[in-house]
């Protein structure tokens, strides 16, 4: 009897570890990722870095020089369009939005080279001071000068304000990189949440309470 009884707490114990091993496997697969963090720098260890990794957006306008073709190229300074994209004599549309001026003159020179010209050297400078940008339920919402170091809740005061319709809680931090993180103004207001740092490029959208 104690032969059989054993017998079959053995089997049973052989059929739970299966089913127990796929549990810790789940556990595992369905973990979260870790949250970035939004008090991090982002463009590396110091701001003087964020010129070299600034990314143009819709609105900016650049000066494109070209040197190296038998002819002389005339100079361009377009402007960034709603889609994205300027354009150029012969090229035509070229997508902008996103790219450094390095990748900007990389994409521009393939453009060219070999389909037009044999050689080229192309320089793109941003025409604009360091800027970010903040839309929604503030008072003066726009592009704002980056004149330096600056938090949310200042940048959200240096925008006129939050309007009567808006709602705290519900303020969008988007990096430059794309990262995105949900804010509660109430709680940085109030000490309860750290005010991340706003840099170059970034946006900040506030959004309208419902009434």
């Amino acid at each position: 009897m104690k032969l059989k009884s054993f017998s079959l707490f053995r089997r049973s114990l052989l059929t739970l570890l299966p089913v127990l091993a796929l549990a810790l496997t789940g556990c595992s697969l369905f973990s979260h990722p870790e949250k970035k963090n939004v008090m991090a720098q982002t463009y590396g260890e110091s701001d003087t870095n964020a010129d070299r990794v600034a990314r143009f957006h819709v609105g900016d306008t650049m000066t494109i020089t070209f040197t190296g073709p038998p002819e002389q190229m005339q100079t361009q300074e377009p402007t960034i369009k709603e889609d994205g994209t300027i354009t150029l004599p012969d090229i035509g549309r070229v997508k902008a939005v996103g790219k450094t001026p390095g990748e900007l003159e990389d994409a521009i020179h393939d453009l060219y080279v070999p389909r037009f010209l044999t050689h080229l050297n192309v320089t793109v400078k941003t025409s604009n001071d360091r800027v970010y940008y903040i839309s929604g339920e503030v008072r003066q919402p726009g592009r704002l000068i980056y004149t330096g170091a600056i938090t949310v809740s200042k940048a959200i005061t240096s925008a006129g304000d939050f309007t009567d319709f808006a709602d705290r809680s519900d303020v969008v931090l988007t990096r430059a990189n794309g990262d995105r993180f949900e804010l509660n103004l109430n709680h940085i207001i109030s000490g309860k949440d750290p005010d991340p740092p706003v840099y170059p490029g970034d946006q900040i959208k506030v959004g309208r309470r419902i009434l």
